[in-house]
């Protein structure tokens, strides 16, 4: 694989972390104000956006849109299931594996050539 076939899985998965936390790190923190963690999450999201520009404009040399965003919404979803059992301490159930399952299929078809 080359630099821009990789390169773009990389820098998606660290801009996932940080935009999780900017999403969802403040719900550990339901004491502070609202206006605080607003701040905060975009300061923190300011950071995500510095690898995600990237990853989609290295990306789009190998991959097309539809391929770069699949990309990022399975890397979302794994990222967000290891920080919702390991930050947030929530539990993962069968119905939320079956869903990422069922969307992790339709990434498949995506990156699949085309049918017929």
């Amino acid at each position: 694989m080359t630099y821009a076939a990789i390169m773009p899985i990389v820098l998606l998965a660290l801009s996932n972390v940080f935009m999780t936390f900017a999403w969802y790190g403040h719900l550990k923190f339901e004491n502070k104000a609202l206006w605080i963690v607003i701040l905060a999450s975009w300061g923190i999201a300011f950071f995500e956006y510095c690898l995600a520009v990237p990853a989609n404009r290295i990306g789009h040399q190998v991959y097309s849109a539809a391929e770069l965003k699949t990309m990022q919404e399975v890397i979302t979803l794994v990222i967000f299931a290891f920080f919702s059992v390991y930050f947030l301490g929530e539990k993962l159930t069968i119905n939320h594996l079956v869903g990422f399952a069922m969307i992790a299929g339709g990434a498949f078809f995506v990156f699949k050539a085309p049918l017929g």
